[in-house]
Parts: C-alpha cells; sequence; structure tokens
C-alpha cells in the first residue's frame, strides 16, 4: 500500500509562493531510500548481516506533527515539508521527503538533521526483511 511519490520540483515551487519565501535564502532536501546495506551494518558495523530485500515501514502522523511544529522553534526555521510513505517497500523504494526552508545555511542544515533525526527515532517503525 504505498503511497503515491511527490514531486520534489512542486514542492519547491509552491514553498517559493509561501508567505515565508521572503525570509528564506535556502531550502534543503532529504529523500531517504530503502537501500541493500543493513541497518545494523551502517550504524553498529556487524559485517556480517544479510543484504536487504525491502523493509516494512509504518509512522506515527501524530508524532510527525509535533516534530514539524517543533521544528518550527528552531532559528531561522520558516517552511517545513514532510511526507512519509507507508507499508511494505522494496530497494529503492522512497521512504521519506523532507523540504526545510530558512534563513541561512546552518541553521537549515541544522533543522534538517534535527526534524529527520527525530522522525527516524520518534514516530517511525522500520522492519528490514531479508
Amino acid at each position: 500500500m504505498k503511497k503515491e511519490i511527490p514531486s520534489m520540483d512542486a514542492w519547491l515551487r509552491e514553498a517559493k509562493t509561501h508567505e515565508s519565501a521572503a525570509k528564506i535564502g535556502m531550502y534543503l532536501t532529504h529523500n531517504g531510500t530503502v537501500r541493500r546495506t543493513a541497518k545494523a551494518k551502517v550504524r553498529a558495523g556487524q559485517e556480517d548481516s544479510p543484504d536487504v530485500k525491502g523493509m516494512f515501514f509504518h509512522y506515527d502522523s501524530e508524532k510527525v506533527e509535533a516534530v514539524i511544529a517543533d521544528g518550527y522553534k528552531l532559528p531561522g526555521v520558516y517552511y517545513i515539508r514532510v511526507w512519509l510513505n507507508e507499508g511494505e517497500l522494496v530497494l529503492g523504494d522512497d521512504i521519506m521527503y523532507v523540504l526545510i526552508g530558512g534563513d541561512i545555511r546552518p541553521h537549515v542544515v541544522d533543522a534538517l538533521q534535527y526534524i529527520v533525526g527525530r522522525i527516524k527515532s520518534e514516530c517511525v517503525e522500520e522492519r528490514e526483511f531479508y
């Protein structure tokens, strides 16, 4: 039950017409995809981890909305948009898109790391299958 993939070009066009656009000097995007290398190998160094064939992905929308609301409290952040896929995903499938708009590069980079990190650690369930 995968969702329709959004158009980042359309997202950027919409963001640049948003009321906050005059304050924004940089937009930064993130596109997470299902990779072959297991999370245990990449993050924990478990070299004997088998290759991933896909994953089951689910998220809590209320928690995601709370993370987005907190993101707007970060310095210089004026635009946030998040899309998350759901269901059984295979290699190369899109997991998430995030678009952040802010005043200067350090604020936007920090906000992207903060938001993606919190979504991954607090809002989603990822179960790789081999």
